[in-house]
């Protein structure tokens, strides 16, 4: 098993910029990919990005690309998500998620792996 928890998550205003953190502990050597899914009130989850362990390869959706960047710390089996020029449209609890598997899914039905989530609330 593998346990996540996020962090980082707060109220900001919009342009502002937020870095999550998400640390693996347990049986990290399972979390192959590890990504970031956002999900707002009243609809489903969806994928922010995703980031590989053995490449470092990285996959955005394209909302986010050119303002989030995913990043991660092998030896600190963590993964972040900077996120830059944030819009209230940003406004979700934003969880972290990993799976052994090195296929960067956009679907979250691809990973095995949660974390409880963390809230970030962007205003207008």
């Amino acid at each position: 098993q593998v346990q996540l928890v996020e962090s980082g998550g707060e109220l900001v205003q919009a342009g502002g910029s937020l870095r999550l953190s998400c640390v693996a502990s347990g049986r990290t050597a399972s979390a192959n990919v590890m990504g970031w899914f956002r999900q707002a009130p009243g609809k489903e989850r969806e994928f922010v990005a995703a980031v590989t362990g053995s490449s470092g390869s990285v996959r955005y959706a394209d909302s986010v690309k050119g303002r989030f960047t995913i990043s991660r710390d092998n030896a600190k089996s963590s993964v972040y998500l900077q996120m830059n020029s944030l819009k209230p449209e940003d406004t979700a609890v934003y969880y972290c998620a990993a799976d052994k598997s090195n296929l960067m899914f956009t679907t979250p039905l691809g990973y095995d792996y949660w974390g409880q989530g963390t809230q970030v609330t962007v205003s207008s």
